[in-house]
């Protein structure tokens, strides 16, 4: 673990700054008697002034004193590691990272142990001895394991590079954790010395992490590590396939005076912009505590400190591309801020037909016929597509729930029906469709409405089952009419069997060490349904699970899975025929830099079951194998099957990971075949960007870029994909109109098939 450099100037600071504090003993007599009860039955006894004020000490807490002792243990590991670089690389940069560990761990440990003598404190316990020997943890995050270090003292060059890096920026991280549990505990660093140090260690951490994960990138040789960042000019890579188009947002879609959507730098402050403020009076400032000599910052810190800072909030409007809808020669891509409307022209490049705006997020679409149905979660939605957002708790303006449009004149919309929720809709599902009327599932992920707002909406209320939770929405909408769509049903599909208790599935929490912080089970993200089979696939937060949807008012679960790597189950994709289905963990909400080169390869991944008789069995784990920086949201997220006759081959989106082609004809070994990946939006800040949605309709491949536009594709014959699969793909009958989360077998004409 590094952390700053602490100069002798500094430890005395510290030193004076804690006699300070521990100095202010109560030394005034009193004639009143002062006593302490015991436990009950025992007697009570007499103390004096200085055990009673050691008794109430709140200077310091036994947390504080646990930080310190685990931190010192801490970065003596650190400094074996560092110790093992000198005979095993020969690497400019892994020798600079450990003389800055070797030249800032003496420091820092002398300061603590420092800081715990002067409070009668040990500066380790045998347990903590025990731990550090690679025995458990004992509250020590991220230490290497005993057979890490063995690893990593048998590895040289470049394998000791990759590991002494993936292991250091874990001990990082490890730090980072332990000051967050730290704070967490009520009265811990109450004193100023102890704040101030783990201020020091998480901003320093954070730094050194930064410059570690960009160290072990350039480690890769694939294309895509280090690409240049830009909105209209980064750098790209691509394999397997050639770009026939990039569509930017139409306008209407984008802020003109920030298009990229970049957060607002923060005004810096003056360099004079410190001591007594102007109005004060000299006598008012002598009042203050005195103001004690700051050391000379380190090199990190002052690198740190001069950067540029970004404001933390976000506008009221959002203009961020979200999923499509194909029908016939029509392509429909959601937004945040309503939908646009293309046609497809020579060699599938969209013309843009129509823009719509209606706000309200986070615009998920459908086509059935002549109507489109969209998502709409957010608070902000209103009924009449307003942009002005709504204001209060309750308001009969706000709309949350679906949206119903007739898309007859594609020029003109017209928004025909709606069906309020309690949750919103985050997502939706087309069940089924006749000539009377359309089923469709409703995931809502967002808070539960205020029942003052929409009768009905009950949130966790102990004991009641009425509550909107652990549910999902059937809506019927009747064709000839879509203004009386409603839902008619909400199964309790999480519920126990058994005991009928509604919350029971995945209760929440993590599945041990080094384990993932998964949801709790109380609504699905995605429900993928594929009609003909009678089955569909929920990506539940908590679970995976496989529905019979036989009835489709009523459908019914018939096996569920968890997964220790995973956070947050998002979207899930059969292959053609049913018999396996692609779960995808959605690590960080699709806003985190996921895909650094140091972050667990089974963390953010797809996972690969077979389905056999209606039940999941695991098969194996697929992560995109390029190493993006920590300027890129990049997590697994929404893609479809490409059809090629034979073989089973997912085509996906990693936000700004790109577009990966993942082939899962083996589902215990999967690999990528095609890709094509851009530089981060900018080099300053994690934009919010990337791929939202990559899908593959007549022979193309459609992305809808979150910050950018709208990109297409076509593949490329490869030593993985030859000209004639691509071929028998592009003749492939996908149906009429192809929906996100309804998956319907795809036909090969005879001659094609045979190829």
């Amino acid at each position: 673990m590094h952390t700053p450099r602490v100069t002798p100037r500094r430890l005395a600071r510290h030193s004076l700054m804690a006699v300070l504090l521990s100095s202010a003993t109560i030394v005034a007599a009193q004639d009143a008697q002062i006593v302490q009860p015991g436990a009950p039955g025992q007697a009570t006894r007499q103390i004096n002034v200085d055990q009673a004020v050691a008794l109430a000490d709140t200077s310091y807490s036994p947390a504080d004193v646990s930080f310190m002792q685990n931190m010192i243990a801490h970065h003596r590991q650190a400094v074996e590691m560092a110790a093992l670089v000198k005979d095993r690389t020969n690497r400019e940069e892994i020798v600079a990272v450990s003389g800055r560990i070797d030249a800032s761990q003496a420091d820092e440990m002398k300061f603590m142990t420092t800081w715990l003598g002067e409070r009668s404190q040990p500066a380790s316990t045998p347990a903590i001895d025990h731990a550090s020997m690679g025995h458990g943890n004992h509250g020590m995050s991220g230490m290497a394991s005993s057979e890490d270090m063995a690893r990593l003292a048998a590895a040289s060059g470049g394998d000791f590079d990759r590991l002494f890096l993936e292991l250091m920026i874990r001990h990082h991280e490890g730090a980072l954790e332990m000051v967050r549990d730290l704070l967490k505990q009520p009265g811990s660093a109450y004193d100023p010395v102890m704040f101030e140090f783990t201020n020091d260690v998480n901003t320093d951490q954070k730094a050194e992490i930064e410059r570690m994960n960009a160290l072990l990138a350039s480690l890769s040789d694939d294309p895509r590590a280090g690409l240049a960042a830009g909105f209209r000019d980064a750098g790209e890579a691509i394999s397997g396939m050639r770009k026939l188009a990039a569509l930017p947002k139409p306008a209407g879609f984008f802020d003109p005076k920030n298009p990229a959507e970049l957060a607002l730098p923060k005004p810096k402050k003056d360099a004079g912009e410190t001591g007594a403020k102007s109005e004060e009076t000299p006598a008012e400032a002598s009042t203050k505590a005195p103001v004690i000599d700051t050391a000379a910052k380190s090199p990190v810190r002052e690198k740190e400190e001069t950067k540029t800072q970004f404001s933390e909030r976000s506008p009221l409007l959002d203009f961020a591309n979200t999923d499509m809808a194909f029908s016939g020669d029509t392509l429909v891509v959601g937004n945040y801020h309503g939908f646009n409307i293309y046609k497809l022209g020579v060699d599938g490049v969209p013309t843009l037909l129509s823009s719509v705006v209606c706000p309200g997020g986070q615009g998920d679409v459908s086509v059935v016929g002549d109507l489109l149905i969209m998502s709409v979660e957010q608070t902000r939605g209103r009924v009449d597509c307003g942009l002005q957002g709504v204001a209060g708790d309750v308001s009969a303006e706000r709309f949350r729930g679906l949206r119903i449009f007739d898309i007859s004149d594609l020029a003109r919309p017209l928004q025909v029906g709606q069906v309020q929720t309690c949750r919103g809709s985050h997502t939706h599902s087309v069940v089924s469709q006749d000539a009377k009327s359309i089923v469709v599932y409703n995931s809502g992920t967002g808070r539960v409405r205020d029942e003052k707002e929409l009768a009905g909406c009950i949130g966790e209320v102990p004991g009641d089952d009425r509550t909107a939770l652990f549910r999902i929405d059937v809506i019927e909408i009747p064709v000839a009419n879509p203004a009386a769509a409603r839902i008619v049903e909400s199964p309790t599909v999480f519920a126990d069997p058994e005991t009928g208790r509604l919350a029971g599935l995945w209760q929440g929490g993590d599945h041990g060490d080094d384990t993932q912080d998964t949801n709790r089970t109380d609504q699905c993200h995605d429900i993928t349904v594929f009609p003909t089979l009678k089955i569909a696939a929920g990506a539940c937060s908590g679970n995976g699970i496989v529905f019979d949807i036989s009835n489709p008012l009523k459908p019914k679960r018939i096996d569920e899975v968890v997964d220790k790597g995973f956070a947050y189950w998002h979207s899930a994709t059969f292959n053609n025929d049913g018999t396996k289905v692609v779960f995808t963990d959605e690590w960080g909400g699709g806003g985190r830099p996921r895909c650094r080169a140091s972050d667990p390869r089974n963390w953010g991944a797809n996972a690969i079951y077979d389905i056999k008789d209606g039940e999941l069995t695991f098969r194996s784990l697929y992560k995109l194998p390029a190493p993006q920086t920590d300027k890129e949201n990049c997590v697994a997220h929404n893609g479809s099957i490409i059809p090629v006759p034979g073989r089973d081959i997912f085509l996906q989106a990693w936000y700004q990971g790109g577009i990966s082609v993942m082939e899962f004809t083996d589902s215990a070994n999967p690999r990528e075949i095609a890709y094509f990946d851009r530089g981060p939006i900018s080099d300053e800040q994690m934009a919010m960007g990337g791929y939202w949605s990559a899908y593959y309709y007549r022979g193309r491949i459609y992305a809808t870029e979150i910050a950018r536009g709208l990109d297409v594709f076509a593949l490329e014959p490869s030593e993985f994909l030859n000209a004639e699969e691509i071929a028998a793909a592009e003749g492939a009958d996908q149906g009429g109109t192809f929906n996100p989360q309804t998956q319907y077998p795809v036909t090969w004409p005879g001659m094609v098939a045979a190829r």
